[in-house]
Parts: structure tokens; C-alpha cells; sequence
């Protein structure tokens, strides 16, 4: 009897296509302090991070929940490498779709150093 192979849809996170990505989705992601910084860390010349090294202040569950948010907002991209599933900004899409606005985020966040990132 022959077994077929099933890749589960967790194994390959959607993600939206670059014409499908909405300013409303970005901005609406980038309010989020924990989320700004997992975006700022990446934008820091991480090409590729994987979840567990961020070393946010919330529950795995939470972060997991951010992840998703950026992910489906279009701003990240996500794949699996081993176990460890690794993001990376979505930065030409990014630019294809609202230029300049994810470097702009940047080096805003760069600068604002009064803010300490909220918990929630």
C-alpha cells in the first residue's frame, strides 16, 4: 500500500501576494510596540531570524500571535528550516507597494529611544 505525503498549511504559512498587501494591514501592525520591534530587529541587517531569538517580553502564544499579525499583514515572510520557523522583512515588496514607507519606520524606531516596549 502506498502512503501519500500531506503537507500540513502550518508547514507553509500563506502569506499575501505583493499586490495584495494593504497600507490599511502595514499600518495597522507596525502600531504595535512588539511588533515594531520585531521589525526594527530585523530591519537591523538580520536577513533571516528565527521566532525563539527576538527574546520578547510576552508568552510564546503572544508572540506567536505577532508573528502572525506581521505575517498576514504582508510586512514579514515566514518558512520553516528545520524545526525553527525564520522570518525575514518583506522589504522589495514592501517598497514595490508603499516606497520608502518601511525605511522611513525604521529610522523612526531607530531614533525613538523614549518608548520602552509595552508587555501586552
Amino acid at each position: 500500500m502506498t502512503r501519500t505525503t500531506r503537507t500540513t498549511p502550518a508547514r507553509h504559512p500563506e502569506h499575501p501576494e505583493t499586490a495584495r498587501i494593504r497600507l490599511e494591514e502595514v499600518l495597522s501592525a507596525l502600531s504595535d510596540p512588539i511588533r515594531l520591534r520585531i521589525v526594527h530587529e530585523l530591519g537591523r541587517g538580520h536577513d533571516d531570524m528565527a521566532c525563539i531569538a527576538f527574546e520578547l517580553p510576552v508568552s510564546k502564544s503572544t508572540s506567536t500571535h505577532h508573528f502572525r499579525v506581521l505575517r498576514e499583514a504582508g510586512i514579514i515572510h515566514q518558512y520553516y528550516e528545520g524545526t525553527s520557523r525564520m522570518s525575514r522583512l518583506r522589504t522589495q515588496d514592501l517598497e514595490e507597494r508603499f516606497p520608502g514607507l518601511l525605511p522611513a519606520v525604521l529610522r523612526a524606531r531607530a531614533m525613538d529611544t523614549t518608548e520602552p516596549d509595552r508587555t501586552t
